[in-house]
């Protein structure tokens, strides 16, 4: 029986390179010159430090540019809100996203079944699982869920007849 998975996941390395980029170009930027900015990552959060909201929105934009250029989603990342830290610089915690999670996941099995076709789809742990009878059907399915434009990036594998 043919099937595919719906998974999310995020390249981790891809981020570090991205990281490495902007805290490079900060380094050699002007207006960062004497600024304490920097971005680290701890498993999926990323720590933004700088030094007020006008430095703190200047890293972000370098980030998120980092990323475009090394073809990382930037869907994939849950920026909070920024928050005091010592003196009077600002932090900001920017979680990855890894995984579907179950409020999503049901979005997606309920938009399926309201579609009517002939696909069975199930939930296993962080991912999606979509089964059927004929190619057509999943790639059908597939379509579906590229539909319903989601933020979260998705990415469709392990389609097997």
């Amino acid at each position: 029986m043919p099937s595919f998975d719906i998974v999310s996941r995020t390249e981790l390395p891809e981020v570090d390179n991205a990281i490495a980029g902007a805290m490079r170009e900060i380094g050699t930027r002007y207006d960062f010159k004497g600024a304490k900015c920097s971005i680290e990552r701890a498993e999926t959060v990323l720590t933004i430090r700088a030094d007020d909201d006008l430095k703190l929105k200047q890293v972000q934009e370098l980030l998120k540019g980092y990323l475009a250029r090394r073809k990382v989603d930037g869907g994939a990342f849950e920026f909070k809100p920024p928050e005091k830290a010592a003196g009077n610089s600002v932090r900001q915690t920017v979680v990855i996203k890894q995984g579907v999670e179950r409020e999503l996941a049901q979005k997606i099995v309920k938009a399926i079944k309201e579609s009517k076709l002939k696909v069975q789809t199930a939930i296993q742990g962080d991912e999606l699982r979509v089964s059927g009878k004929s190619r057509d059907d999943l790639q059908a399915a597939i379509q579906l869920v590229k539909g319903l434009k989601l933020e979260q990036p998705l990415q469709y594998l392990n389609f097997r007849d």
